[in-house]
């Protein structure tokens, strides 16, 4: 057992419940999906790349027998690719979690825009994944203790966010981009918690981090995670204050299915960088209101989608 009772190795029972991961053929969504999968969810991979998704599903369903998992093509930098997987979404008759992870964790080195003129990595990590929500309120909410779980980072601790530069149009780095996109993030996941409640919606939002995890250190699978020996060398070097990608999905899968989780919870390694899930108490910019009503503003002018207004 955890420091605090939880187990990730001893999951709850998921039996008829449908769980959808955006970003699910490799890393941190792929390990959240196979360990929901063991526990006998029904999974939904949503990916951009085909090829990688069907590599992965094969994956699963070779190391869990039975298991029942399946597809859905989404670019979340693509607000079309956004509305057509929604649409393939929406057609489930459940949707119990919908785990926001997909994104870019190396952006590029100069500003890049989309084909909807956005920011490349606040597309990516952020906006996609909003109008992803927006047009899944329906389906979450037909389905009874429906959960959204939002990826943050520890990089939100690290910098400070200037909430008239969303689009960072002005001031670009990679690392700026990519903090400030898990900003948004957490933001989100909190506000939209709030905002569900005051609708007097059943659905509840919360967010997870994975702390410091790595490629090196997480295990092999075949066509999924395979690592060098010399990333897995490096990797290992930095093994006290590292942990690997199966257990950086540890919060995430806490977040999505522990039935004691309240809306608004944030999980995180129980050592900020790795370790068991426990809860966490955020950054102060992702708990700031007027943040948060700015981001929102931004995320419904940018993706021309109107969601939970009080």
């Amino acid at each position: 057992m955890t420091i605090d009772g939880w187990d990730p190795a001893r999951l709850p029972e998921q039996s008829g419940r449908v769980i959808a991961v955006t970003g699910a053929n490799a890393g941190l969504g792929f390990f959240t999906s196979l360990q929901l999968a063991r526990a006998g969810a029904r999974v939904v991979l949503v990916c951009r790349d085909e090829m990688k998704a069907a590599r992965a599903r094969a994956a699963i369903q070779r190391l869990v027998r039975g298991a029942d998992v399946s597809v859905v093509r989404l670019d979340t930098a693509d607000l079309g690719s956004v509305r057509s997987a929604a649409k393939e979404l929406s057609a489930l008759d459940r949707l119990d979690v919908l785990v926001t992870n997909a994104g870019i964790v190396h952006p590029p080195r100069h500003r890049t825009v989309t084909a909807d003129g956005l920011e490349l990595v606040g597309a990516t990590n952020h906006f996609g994944h909003f109008a992803l929500v927006a047009r899944l309120i329906d389906v979450l909410e037909r389905t009874p203790g429906a959960r959204v779980v939002t990826l943050g980072s520890l990089a939100t601790r690290l910098v400070r966010l200037d909430a008239d530069d969303l689009q960072l149009e002005r001031r670009y780095t990679g690392w700026q981009a990519y903090a400030q996109s898990k900003i948004m993030s957490w933001s989100f996941g909190l506000e939209l918690d709030r905002r569900l409640r005051a609708a007097g919606a059943e659905t509840r939002a919360l967010v997870a981090h994975p702390g410091y995890s790595i490629t090196g250190r997480t295990p092999l699978v075949r066509g999924v995670n395979e690592p060098s020996t010399v990333e897995r060398f490096v990797d290992n070097l930095q093994a006290v204050f590292t942990q690997g990608k199966d257990r950086g999905a540890w919060p995430t899968v806490r977040a999505a299915v522990d039935p004691l989780a309240q809306g608004g919870d944030s999980f995180g390694p129980r050592y900020r960088v790795k370790g068991a899930p426990v809860l966490e108490t955020p950054a102060a910019v992702v708990r700031d209101p007027d943040v948060a009503a700015a981001i929102w503003a931004e995320s419904e002018r940018a993706t021309g989608l109107s969601l939970l207004h009080p």
